[in-house]
């Protein structure tokens, strides 16, 4: 019996509206009916997942979510955090130079000041809009080297970003974590950070056994917690190399493919 599902949400959850359907809502509250612990798995903020969290039922005092990508998973309700990984102010100065080399812009999420930014850009304010949270500009070179960040992002046009990104250096991938979770979004965390890890230190929390886990993703950022998860579950929009080690894929987004596969595994009809 599956006792934990960890969901993905853009690409995912959302359809492309960014609603949630009916069928879906139904199908997630069903399990969590049969006792299921049923979690959202985003690189957003709490902040940018709250109205999800309410529409879903998901503010209880035993709900958690896993948020900047697996680096903080705590209880909705409380915050009470459960884990937290994080990158330091020296992390920052590192990519901003290597930013600056490569031509595109960033930004990062400050455990002080939330999104942080050097010159707002078009995908900043993007990514202020998508969570509903304010943005600060501020120049790095003041922040210093101890500072707790929780992830920093690389964020240009998709032409730009591409290119820019065979052009990083092999030590980048040995001291990050470096998921891309959109075409114009390049995310660096702690090494240790990722959603599968995020997922497995929510199991051994609550004492759930890895092969009573479920997760559903789209996106490179998910396929760490995919290839953890006893079922990892790639929606049939995803990225090629998401599917490609997914033990199932469902239907897309668009038509209530997380909803197809709780049905399927969780709730037997």
């Amino acid at each position: 019996m599956y006792k934990l599902v960890a969901i993905d949400m853009d690409g995912t959850l959302l359809r492309e509206d960014k609603s949630v359907s009916e069928r879906t809502k139904k199908a997630i509250q069903a399990a969590k009916d049969k006792g299921v612990t049923v979690v959202l798995a985003t690189g957003r903020p709490i902040e940018g997942v709250l109205r999800y969290l309410e529409e879903l039922n998901m503010l209880g005092e035993e709900d958690y979510v896993l948020s900047y990508n697996g680096s903080l998973v705590q209880k909705t309700k409380t915050k009470e955090i459960v884990s937290k990984v994080t990158l330091k102010g020296s992390d920052l100065h590192y990519l901003k130079d290597l930013s600056d080399k490569l031509g595109v812009n960033i930004h990062a999420f400050w455990e002080k000041k939330g999104l942080i930014t050097p010159k707002n850009s078009k995908y900043t304010k993007v990514e202020a809009e998508i969570n509903n949270i304010k943005v600060t500009e501020i120049d790095f070179s003041t922040i210093s080297n101890d500072e707790n960040m929780i992830k920093i992002m690389m964020i240009d046009e998709p032409e730009v970003l591409g290119p820019a990104i065979e052009k990083l250096p092999k030590e980048v991938y040995d001291k990050y974590t470096v998921v891309k979770s959109t075409p114009y979004f390049l995310e660096f965390l702690n090494s240790s950070a990722n959603k599968g890890t995020g997922v497995e230190l929510l199991a051994k929390h609550l004492g759930i056994k890895r092969e009573e886990i479920i997760t559903f993703g789209d996106a490179g950022n998910d396929i760490h917690m995919i290839e953890y998860a006893g079922l990892g579950v790639a929606m049939e929009n995803a990225f090629d190399e998401v599917k490609e080690i997914a033990d199932y894929i469902t239907d897309s987004n668009e038509n209530d493919g997380v909803a197809t596969a709780i049905e399927k595994f969780i709730l037997n009809v």
